[in-house]
């Protein structure tokens, strides 16, 4: 059955609200998390302390989710905010990371509403240009300093890497010899740590 022809000679409904009409499509459907614990408390089980806040597809589902989070200056001490590609859970094992890592900014206590929010929106608007290769992104609050990291689906692609590095610089507008640091998510598992044995980037 040909529904082109049909459709071209359909009059403009009317009945459809003008906000639904101006709904601009992302290219991904994306997830917002959540995962808070009081300082010291150990983690037994990190993907049940996740929490799921919503999923989001077009430029107006954003604005309406982000409106409504707190501000990272707001969060409190030890909580991080997550946001991934649907169907990517944030945690290392998951078949989309295990192979990747991430890159490693670590910010002055501040500093993280701003640049969470710009990273946010380079990765759902598409500015990193790699393909399939970023997977998402964590805003971690700490008492002495906060952490932005971006995930990606190849450690061991070094151009790619150093391509998502510099448009890191660029979308945050980072000093030319600002410190980056890169861990892969292997290594992570080994040693159970995060932020910890990172590679150095100058």
């Amino acid at each position: 059955m040909n529904f082109t022809a049909t459709t071209q000679t359909m009059p403009h409904d009317t009945s459809v609200p003008e906000q639904q009409q101006e709904q601009h499509p992302l290219r991904y459907t994306w997830v917002f998390w959540f995962m808070h614990r009081t300082r010291g408390a150990k983690i037994t089980n990190y993907e049940e302390g996740m929490k799921r806040i919503a999923a989001f597809s077009t430029v107006e589902d954003f604005w309406a989710v982000y409106s409504h989070l707190r501000r990272a200056r707001d969060l409190p001490i030890v909580s991080d905010y997550q946001l991934f590609k649907q169907g990517v859970r944030p945690v290392w094992e998951d078949d989309a990371n295990i192979h990747g890592g991430k890159w490693i900014v670590r910010l002055k206590k501040g500093l993280a509403t701003r640049y969470w929010e710009l990273l946010v929106l380079a990765i759902i608007g598409e500015q990193f240009d790699v393909n399939d290769e970023i997977c998402g992104a964590v805003l971690s609050i700490r008492s002495s300093e906060d952490i932005i990291s971006v995930w990606n689906k190849t450690s061991s692609n070094g151009r790619i890497n150093l391509k998502i590095r510099d448009t890191i610089k660029k979308v945050l507008s980072l000093p030319a010899d600002t410190v980056m640091e890169y861990k892969s998510h292997n290594d992570a598992l080994k040693d159970r740590s995060s932020f910890r044995n990172t590679d150095i980037f100058r």
